[in-house]
């Protein structure tokens, strides 16, 4: 299974910005469509964003305005952009690479990170 790599977290005040980013390690696997989940203490794992191979951008509804998920080929890297960080942020964030079985010989994929840390308090 191919490995996803996060970076970017860390420590920022309420109001203050964050830029995280996804790619691969020791891999030449190409990262198209790409999710970013967070997971905070005891809670379960939530969908943040989306982004299709065509482009498309999904957010769930309490990041909407805020985040902003994107796609450099050149890089092979999936970024997200997090302005207005509010405290209910904090949660470790993970990166996504799912493809579901369309045909026998396109049996899908699903990979992931091992999550960068996002804390935001005073």
């Amino acid at each position: 299974q191919v490995q996803l790599v996060e970076s970017g977290g860390g420590l920022v005040r309420p109001g203050g910005s964050l830029t995280l980013s996804c790619t691969t390690s020791g891999s030449s696997f190409v990262i198209s469509a790409c999710d970013w989940y967070r997971q905070a203490p005891g809670k379960q794992r939530e969908f943040v964003a989306g982004i299709t191979r065509g482009g498309r951008t999904r957010y769930t509804d309490s990041v909407k305005g805020r985040f902003t998920i994107s796609r450099d080929y050149a890089r092979n890297t999936v970024y997200l952009q997090m302005n207005g960080l509010k405290p209910e942020d904090t949660a470790v964030y993970y990166c996504n690479s799912k493809r579901e079985p369309v045909a026998v010989e396109d049996p899908g994929y699903d990979y992931w990170g091992r999550g960068t840390q996002v804390t935001v308090a005073s």
